[in-house]
């Protein structure tokens, strides 16, 4: 059995940031980044979960011709989607990676799962609270917690982002985070806007050609020789996509009393 499975959500339909995920970073798409620095971690194996959407028949394309694992399907349910990857291999563990963040740290996930396996959590992150820049997100949950969720999660807010019904029930599930020695919230490298591009395609100008493996440590040194640069996206919220996510529950709710 497969002990731990990655699995990356993808879509080129993006509300503030169309096609980001196969946008150019160095003359490679950035989801090409992405998988590359995942690869560089322990777990087993990856999973690119798509829709089944024309608009995203490019992701398919782009994995089918660089041999990565890829699965399509639904667009908006994306728990459904999550959970139809992961069945096929019934992992005992997922790592959850959203498309948008290809500066994903590999020491930080294999830090963030052995702690999941360590303390024997149903889930683990190291975003509750935030502690690491926006962007090096990690979320690790076990098959089991990832199947309750499908079967019993009913909220939009809880079947577009795959998480929220397990890690708002910590009376139902274990939960765990990990922290960074040192708070680095407030460094914003995932990519949601314009600006956000701007900066992770700066990162990987200075930084990846010298040194393609470059890591935490090299990212926060460029920050702070380059302030400028860390204040360039810094007008973007954290959890922006979820905040709008959660009003639909309210017409949700409104439309079932």
């Amino acid at each position: 059995m497969t002990q731990t499975m990655a699995v990356v959500q993808a879509r080129m339909s993006s509300r503030r940031l169309p096609g980001k995920v196969l946008a150019d970073i160095g003359g490679r798409p950035l989801l090409a980044h992405l998988i590359e620095r995942l690869r560089r971690s322990r777990v087993d194996n990856i999973t690119v979960a798509t829709s089944t959407c024309d608009s995203d028949n490019a992701i398919a394309r782009w994995c089918r011709d660089s041999g990565v694992d890829c699965f399509r399907g639904d667009l908006h349910d994306v728990l459904d989607r999550y959970y139809r990857a992961a069945r096929r291999l019934q992992p005992e563990h997922l790592v959850r990676v959203t498309a948008d963040c290809p500066l994903l740290d590999p020491q930080i996930v294999d830090r963030v799962v052995a702690e999941h396996l360590r303390a024997g959590w149903d889930y683990t992150s190291n975003v509750l609270p935030p502690t690491y820049p926006d962007g090096l997100d990690v979320e690790v949950f076990s098959y089991r917690c990832l199947r309750l969720a499908w079967q019993q999660a009913r909220l939009p807010s809880e079947r577009e982002h795959v998480t929220l019904y397990i890690n708002q029930r910590p009376g139902e599930f274990a939960i765990g985070n990990v922290a960074g020695a040192v708070d680095l919230s407030h460094y914003r490298w995932t990519v949601d806007e314009v600006r956000d591009l701007d900066v992770v395609r700066e990162i990987f100008r200075a930084l990846y050609t010298r040194n393609p493996r470059f890591g935490l440590d090299d990212m926060v040194e460029l920050m702070r020789r380059n302030p400028a640069l860390a204040r360039h996206n810094s007008c973007h919220g954290r959890n922006e996509g979820l905040q709008a996510s959660l009003l639909k529950d309210a017409e949700y709710r409104g439309r079932r009393a």
